[in-house]
């Protein structure tokens, strides 16, 4: 099972490389991500070539299944940058991600990044929303083996619809993707976003703005 979730990865990581790259191209053979730097760049400074070990280019654990004991019913192991810093410029990471049963992947989009996930194991229920006017649903029931796209920066969704645990495997086309949910970045900005705001907008009572706030 772990040789050939590692076949899948590595072949979906080469092809959204390949296929959806959005990052400027490297102009070195690598740019290791060197943390302790207080350089500002659009990315991470690069650490000297000579201290580079294979360390920098490897991640271990992505066979072990993440906790899903929580509100949501999911887990996410993410394998950025932050995880591999041999990413740095390299414009792809990937992650891997567990539901419980019906557990949720709720409303969010990468707002640097396209997606490409495959179902390993389960069967999930996929979906993302065009943008204004049409704000269009498009969904799909996942069996494993399947693949879907997220286009950049469109909200979109996972949920387990099958009848035990689930797990999926997905690239992004950056080495930081991003990541907005819907209704953390709504309901639970700091400072807030101010009442009549959300009022007005979702055309509800201020009473009830409040009470999602506080569940965020």
């Amino acid at each position: 099972m772990a040789n050939r979730i590692l076949v899948i990865s590595t072949f979906i990581a080469i092809a959204c490389a390949v296929v959806t790259s959005f990052e400027p191209s490297p102009l070195q053979d690598f740019c290791v991500a060197d943390p302790t730097s207080s350089a500002k760049v659009n990315g991470l400074a690069c650490l000297d070539s000579k201290m580079v070990q294979a360390n920098h280019f490897s991640f271990s654990g992505l066979h072990i299944p993440g906790n899903t004991s929580n509100a949501l019913g999911s887990a996410v192991t993410p394998v950025f940058v932050g995880q591999i810093p041999g990413l740095n410029t390299l414009g792809i990471s990937m992650a891997r991600i567990d539901y419980a049963p019906w557990g949720l992947i709720p409303p969010h989009s990468h707002p640097r990044a396209t997606e490409i996930l495959t179902v390993l194991e389960g069967r999930l229920l996929v979906g993302f929303v065009t943008s204004n006017p049409d704000n269009r649903l498009i969904t799909k029931v996942l069996e494993k083996g399947d693949v879907f796209v997220f286009p950049i920066g469109l909200v979109h969704f996972q949920r387990n619809v099958g009848l035990g645990s689930a797990f999926s495997i997905s690239s992004l086309s950056s080495q930081n993707p991003g990541v907005l949910l819907v209704a953390n970045t709504l309901f639970g900005s700091t400072p807030s976003i101010p009442n009549d705001i959300l009022a007005k907008a979702f055309q509800v009572d201020k009473s009830l703005v409040e009470k999602l706030q506080a569940q965020f």
